[in-house]
């Protein structure tokens, strides 16, 4: 058995998200949520990035920004989502986010429904370990 990546720190955004759900309930706006989480993991003690953009490239000239929503003590990406279900779509955006930003693990956070959902993603071809 494999220990997971950032397991702790995973533990607690999920905790922080659960948190941020039950008191403003299901129904609202990602940003909302998004905001909420910010102001909860702060609390925490920890140091969130809202928005950070990362220069893209390709054969090295520039070609845009990627923004990811989230980024907790600079090695975890956090997307609130307010969807039905995780869609490959989502799924693939994280690993793309994850190559261009060096991260290791993003969650995908869902505040669609009285019970939160969650997804990790973990950029391929590193070991699942802490």
């Amino acid at each position: 058995m494999t220990d997971l990546i950032h397991k702790e720190l995973s533990e607690d955004i999920i905790g922080a998200a659960m948190k941020v759900l039950n008191t403003l309930k299901p129904g609202l706006d990602e940003k909302l949520y998004e905001n909420a989480l910010v102001i909860e993991l702060t609390k925490r003690g920890h140091r969130v990035e809202q928005q950070k953009s990362f220069s893209v490239y390709y054969e090295e000239q520039f070609i845009g920004k990627l923004t990811p929503d989230l980024i907790v003590d600079g090695l975890v990406i956090v997307d609130p989502k307010v969807v039905t279900d995780f869609t490959e779509t989502h799924v693939a955006q994280m690993t793309g986010y994850l190559a261009i930003t060096g991260l290791q693990l993003a969650l995908l956070i869902n505040f669609k429904f009285a019970r939160l959902g969650w997804k990790r993603v973990v950029r391929t071809g590193l070991p699942e370990a802490q």
